[in-house]
C-alpha cells in the first residue's frame, strides 16, 4: 500500500507533507499544479496525512471514489520522470 495526493492538492500544493517525509517521496516541481507520491518509496507511514492542510492524502484503498484516477496520477508521474 502507498498514499496517494489527490485532487485538492491543485493549486494549494503547501509542502508540509514533504517536510515531514521520512523517506523523501514526496515530489513536485515549480511548474507541477501539484504534488506527487512516488508509490515505490513510500514506505506507508501515514505521516504525510495528518500534515495536509487540505486533505488531499490518502492511503491507495481509502481514496475516495471520485479521485481513484489519482492512484494512476501519482504512479504515471513517476514513470515519466524516470525516463
Amino acid at each position: 500500500m502507498a498514499y496517494i495526493i489527490t485532487e485538492p492538492c491543485i493549486g494549494t500544493k503547501d509542502k508540509s507533507c514533504i517536510d515531514v517525509c521520512p523517506v523523501d517521496c514526496i515530489h513536485g516541481k515549480d511548474e507541477d499544479e501539484m504534488l506527487y507520491i512516488d508509490p515505490e518509496v513510500c514506505i506507508d507511514c501515514g505521516a504525510c496525512v495528518s500534515a495536509c492542510p487540505v486533505e488531499a492524502i490518502f492511503a491507495d484503498s481509502d481514496v475516495p471514489e471520485k479521485w481513484e484516477n489519482y492512484i494512476a496520477i501519482n504512479a504515471e508521474y513517476f514513470k515519466k520522470t524516470e525516463a
